[in-house]
């Protein structure tokens, strides 16, 4: 099919060369040879009359004219994606439709394990994958290559459609038998503690430890970096360290580790969590089922603080 000369069928590679800036790693993700791959861009060129990637010093780099076609030829298949892809009807019972969502562990723990299960029940044939967020997600879910992300409220993308799933409190989580905290915690005593702390190379600091980072700076004495939620209180057994966790993930993993929970005697901003999908996909009935559950699940979750 062509569209003022030009081929549409090149507008899959088109997005990958763009994405890639390299025409072996462009025909891996399009599935075709390096040759087929140097003969499609050998077209691109002519048509677009221009070189489009160019090699500058050691990397090859898109020229002016090809940076400014990224955006819109992701847009234009992402709708021809959302078009095609969206059916008059959705049976979850015989659907083989496959969805990826950005969530982080404390996510997953929390909410989505338990989604899961329900999803499994009434779709047999779905398929999901868990990736880790990353600062590229914003961009992956614009790109039409995720199809959930559940983050931060302050995180989110203004772009995307959304909806709030749920508030969290913050718990510190100390050792059963520490003897150096008792029922509650000030911010002087909180700073003078020795912690273990989250953070990922992956997606930077989390709401908490930017929040602490930009009212106290270096003040807290971080011993135990992790890069799992989950990790953070199984770092503090057996040790005078405190970890500062979700209130939500803070109760489940107080069932079975010998640590006791402590509420901070100073105020922490709440946790807003919110689901986004591509505001393409808002009338997509695979996708609108998938995050009514995931909305369900959310709304019969107990407040944080509730006994």
């Amino acid at each position: 099919m062509r569209y003022h000369k030009l081929d549409l069928n090149l507008l899959t590679a088109l997005k990958a060369l763009l994405a890639e800036k390299n025409v072996t790693r462009a025909g891996e993700a399009v599935h075709v040879t390096q040759s087929a791959m140097s003969g499609i861009l050998s077209r691109l060129r002519e048509y677009f009359d221009d070189p489009l990637i160019v090699q500058v010093g050691r990397k090859m780099e898109l020229t002016p004219l090809a940076e400014s076609l990224v955006d819109p030829v992701n847009d234009v298949l992402l709708r021809i994606d959302a078009t095609i892809a969206t059916r008059p009807e959705f049976n979850p019972q015989i659907s083989r439709r496959h969805f990826s969502i950005v969530a982080s562990d404390y996510s997953i723990n929390v909410l989505l394990l338990e989604v899961l299960r329900h999803v499994h029940r009434e779709a047999p044939g779905m398929s999901l994958e868990f990736r880790s967020p990353s600062e590229a997600a914003a961009a992956e879910l614009e790109a039409g290559e995720v199809d959930f992300i559940v983050n931060p409220e302050n995180q989110s993308s203004p772009a995307q459609s959304g909806v709030v799933l749920f508030e969290d409190t913050y718990t510190i989580v100390v050792d059963a038998d520490s003897t150096e905290v008792g029922d509650s915690v000030d911010i002087d005593q909180y700073l003078s503690l020795r912690h273990v702390a989250f953070r990922s190379g992956k997606f930077g600091l989390p709401q908490l430890e930017t929040w602490l980072a930009n009212r106290y700076g270096n003040a807290r004495s971080v011993e135990v970096i992790a890069q799992s939620f989950y990790l953070l209180a199984r770092l503090v057994v057996g040790t005078s360290r405190v970890a500062t966790m979700h209130t939500r993930l803070a109760r489940q993993v107080a069932a079975t580790l010998p640590v006791r929970l402590v509420k901070p005697a100073f105020e922490i901003p709440r946790l807003i969590e919110v689901l986004q999908w591509h505001k393409y996909r808002d009338l997509d009935p695979g996708s609108m089922w998938l995050r009514e559950r995931i909305i369900e699940g959310a709304s019969l979750l107990p407040a944080p603080d509730a006994p």
